[in-house]
């Protein structure tokens, strides 16, 4: 293997960690922020925010899933 393509491949993984890092946060702060707007508007404690939280964890492990067979895929 040359030294440009060991450095091509590592770019390659980084910008995988990247891309699986930001699809993991942006859902769950997003939500957050979108369930705490909420709360304030109905006055409601924390009930739209938990809501909206796990709405946001939920769709985080569903980028990752996605992610991951796309990789897979690529990969056989």
């Amino acid at each position: 293997m040359s030294k440009n393509n060991k450095w091509f491949e590592a770019l390659s993984y980084l910008g995988l960690v990247s891309q699986i890092g930001f699809s993991m946060v942006i859902p769950i702060v997003v939500c957050g922020y979108i369930g705490g707007i909420l709360d304030e508007k109905f006055s409601t404690g924390p009930l739209f925010f938990v809501v909206f939280i796990i709405l946001g964890i939920g769709a985080a492990f569903t980028n990752l899933y996605k992610i991951s067979i796309s990789v897979f895929k690529k990969r056989k």
